[in-house]
């Protein structure tokens, strides 16, 4: 997870068949409360069948894995793919999404108001009784948040790219790669933040992380360690990570694994962040989150289907 995606995390705090031959689905857009909307994807085959909730990463991430500044739908086509492969899925807009959209920004959203949000998708889904069994996949940030939501009852847990290691420690590790004389600032700045409070006092280097608008969030974030919630699941769990992901680095997928020994670990070669492959350079990769003419891993498809099914 590079330093600038996290800045820009900080920044950017009726149903219905489709025409195309290739699509195996019905769509329905479904709102689970006044917070939470999303679209179900369900097989047109087959009377029973297993749910994955999508959840997707930081910053103001919509349904289809979108932002302002980035256009992929990365999310969208892996919830086709899965549904085509007879898995229905549920993916949503972050409440975050629904606030900008009306522009009404909640300045007090929190950490647990994500996982509050995945929570109560599961019991929704958990009541209706719809479905033969329940999955959680988690992409990136959603993979701390599905942890959390899966400490519930579900079927089993899928983090997609995410990582490790609690927030603050994936910013140190960045720091002292990038910008090794602010470590002791960042520290001290942490160290704040761990007791619940706010502080002014950082240099100016250091205002896109530390912003005091945004520090109650990271302060709530930071609280969780994603190898100790990974601890905490009992449903079969699969592991997933990229070699290309310039993000989330291998080494925290293996960090959960170790966490998690009966964990199942799939690394797929030359998958980025947002689920492409990528046969090329360092500029391809980057390029391709605002290309949406890419299609995603299969082998990433595969990985999850077999694990569900």
């Amino acid at each position: 997870m590079k330093i600038l995606h996290v800045i820009l995390f900080i920044f950017y705090l009726g149903s219905y068949s489709y025409g195309q031959d290739n699509t195996q689905f019905t769509e329905k857009e479904l709102s689970i409360n006044p917070l939470i909307d999303g679209t179900l994807l369900t097989p047109k085959k087959g009377k029973t069948y297993p749910l994955a909730i999508i959840i997707a990463g930081s910053g103001p991430t919509d349904r289809n894995g979108n932002q302002n500044y980035s256009k992929n739908n990365s999310l969208k086509k892996l919830a086709e793919a899965l549904t085509n492969q007879g898995i229905a899925t549920y993916r949503y807009d972050k409440r975050i999404v629904k606030q900008i959209k009306k522009r009404n920004l909640d300045p007090n959203i929190t950490f647990d108001h994500f996982i509050e949000d995945a929570t109560s998708i599961v019991d929704y889904f958990k009541n209706s009784e719809t479905f033969s069994k329940l999955y959680i996949i988690g992409h990136s940030q959603g993979s701390l948040v599905g942890m959390k939501a899966s400490q519930q009852h579900v079927d089993g847990f899928i983090s997609l790219a995410g990582a490790g290691k609690s927030i603050d420690a994936v910013i140190m590790d960045q720091i002292s790669a990038t910008a090794p004389t602010l470590v002791k600032d960042a520290e001290n700045t942490f160290a704040v933040l761990r007791q619940g409070k706010t502080t002014s006092n950082y240099p100016p280097a250091l205002q896109s992380l530390f912003d005091i608008s945004i520090q109650p969030f990271m302060s709530n974030w930071m609280q969780y360690n994603p190898s100790i919630e990974l601890k905490k699941l009992d449903c079969p769990i699969l592991i997933l990570n990229g070699t290309k992901d310039l993000q989330v680095e291998v080494s925290e997928a293996e960090l959960l694994k170790n966490a998690k020994p009966e964990a199942q670990l799939s690394i797929i070669e030359n998958m980025n962040h947002v689920l492409f492959t990528i046969e090329g350079d360092r500029l391809e990769n980057s390029k391709s989150y605002n290309e949406t003419f890419r299609p995603i891993s299969e082998a990433l498809i595969t990985a999850i289907v077999e694990f569900i099914k």
